[in-house]
């Protein structure tokens, strides 16, 4: 793989939660195995999110590290200790879902006084505490106020100053901003992070929305089928994704894959003919005749009239025009009968604006040329194939 799948906390991070070969296999009454030999290491302190499409297990795990389902094998270690079989509240762990479950008779302070006064915790000290986290939660002034009365991101506050209250080791949050509009969820995103470094635990995050888990976390586990096909930070993942899953499920990407006709200190080359090719960086360029599949951004191609420098370029028709507000989006269908996506900011650099039906050249950098593997080429096997001419070849992926 041409990055590392796995990348580890911070140098020198104590760990907080550690997954070891942890396996869920409901059965099949219930789809079997949801999640498959997933192995993680969470740092002290760490926004780290789970990112997956629904069904990729990151919900289930969520819930093995809180106590609420049992791995059918592994091991789940918080702070070195194997968690497999002690109850979710001797967990010291708390978990925030996407439906608040706010008492609706309650005061916000009583409500999140409500789990200290289970504990017997003493009386002032519950009145420091709900103060000082609802002060960290900027809901100090709104203490007095039943849940009705609050919107919908600050009901998601209450419920998250309830949870820290109880001083957990770690904090747990299931998609919980899935029901608020997208202006608020935006907002939210950045006031979570903010409440997160104020308290400095562990903050572990599941969401579906790639957007949600850039913007807040320190690293993401991209989730898939119950595996984990990449652990880095967040411009690591979308710079670099480990596979092809990652590049298309994190942002738009375009797949690219082809057989190097030539390879150098330069890196190499996919040739495609009539003054079209596809540069690749020297560590994907392990030796001519390989099939490799690449990525580039839809954001790191240029559009022009002509071919246009010595790196990649592909001549294409428009096929569609989408005005998107900062930028706009064309689909190109290329001359190699691959199909590519490029955004094209809309503040007057661009050197063509093409409409549908026009014929362009993109264009990019080698370095945008990002590597997913590489894959040996078959020998020829007979005279018929050793006649072939090893010319280079693109097919959409």
């Amino acid at each position: 793989m041409a990055t590392d799948t796995l990348s580890p906390p911070p140098a020198g991070a104590d760990p907080a939660i550690t997954l070891v070969d942890v396996v869920k296999d409901f059965g099949g009454a219930r789809g079997g195995a949801a999640v498959r030999g997933v192995n993680l290491t969470i740092a002290e302190g760490e926004f780290f999110s789970l990112l997956g499409p629904s069904g990729c297990g990151k919900t289930t795990t969520l819930r093995m590290i809180a106590g609420f389902e049992e791995p059918s094998g592994g091991q789940i270690l918080l702070h070195g200790r194997n968690m497999v079989g002690v109850p979710a509240d001797k967990r010291d762990i708390n978990m925030v879902f996407q439906s608040y479950a706010l008492f609706p008779h309650l005061s916000v302070a009583d409500n999140v006084a409500f789990g200290l006064r289970r504990r017997r915790v003493p009386k002032d000290e519950i009145h420091d505490r709900v103060d000082r986290i609802l002060r960290t939660v900027e809901l100090a002034e709104k203490a007095d106020h039943r849940p009705r009365q609050l919107s919908g991101g600050q009901q998601q506050r209450v419920a998250l100053a309830r949870a820290l209250v109880n001083r957990p080791r770690a904090l747990l949050l299931d998609e919980p901003l899935g029901a608020l509009d997208l202006k608020l969820r935006q907002s939210m995103q950045l006031e979570l992070k903010r409440i997160q470094r104020e308290v400095g635990i562990t903050f572990i995050y599941v969401t579906h929305d790639q957007a949600e888990a850039l913007t807040m976390s320190d690293r993401i586990a991209v989730m898939n089928g119950g595996l984990i096909e990449q652990v880095a930070g967040p411009q690591e993942v979308y710079e670099r994704p480990a596979t092809a899953f990652v590049a298309g499920f994190i942002g738009t990407s375009n797949l690219i894959s082809g057989r190097l006709t030539t390879t150098g200190p330069e890196g190499g080359v996919i040739d495609l003919g009539d003054g079209q090719r596809v540069t690749v960086p020297p560590s994907a360029a392990p030796a001519a005749r390989t099939e490799i599949q690449l990525t580039v951004r839809p954001e790191k191609i240029t559009l022009t009239a002509g071919p246009a420098g010595d790196a990649s370029r592909i001549r294409g028709t428009v096929s569609e025009v989408v005005y998107l507000g900062t930028s706009t989006s064309y689909t190109v269908a290329t001359d190699t009968g691959a199909e590519m996506t490029v955004f094209q900011p809309n503040d007057g650099t661009a050197s063509v604006v093409p409409a549908r039906g026009d014929t362009v050249w993109l264009s990019w950098a080698t370095a945008h040329s990002y590597p997913l593997g590489t894959t040996p080429a078959a020998p020829a096997t007979s005279a018929a194939d050793r006649a072939v001419p090893d010319s280079g070849s693109l097919t959409p992926s």
